[in-house]
């Protein structure tokens, strides 16, 4: 379920921090939000693919932490972040 190029640099554009930036926390939690979505879906359809739902976790895990780093780092990044891709303050 990974992310053909043109979703991925879509992605990368639209949250990246400068002009050559493609592993800020931004843009990694924007991208592991895009495969949880799509793998979401996927394991609606699918039930008992029980391999990716364990990938699943672990992306969620990774996000995460990703984000608890951010928040610790620059509140408002993360407060934007949190809002533009719609998710929840839980961490």
């Amino acid at each position: 379920m990974a992310l053909d190029s043109a979703q991925k640099s879509e992605i990368i554009a639209k949250f990246k921090r400068g002009e050559s930036d493609t592993g800020s926390p931004e843009v990694q939690v924007a991208l592991l939000t895009e495969r949880v979505r799509t793998l979401t879906e996927h394991l609606k359809i699918n039930k008992q693919d029980h391999s990716s739902r364990l990938g699943l976790l672990k992306l969620v895990g990774q996000r995460k932490r990703l984000l608890r780093y951010l928040k610790k780092r620059d509140i408002n990044a993360y407060a934007t972040l949190i809002h533009s891709l719609n998710l929840r303050d839980r961490v």
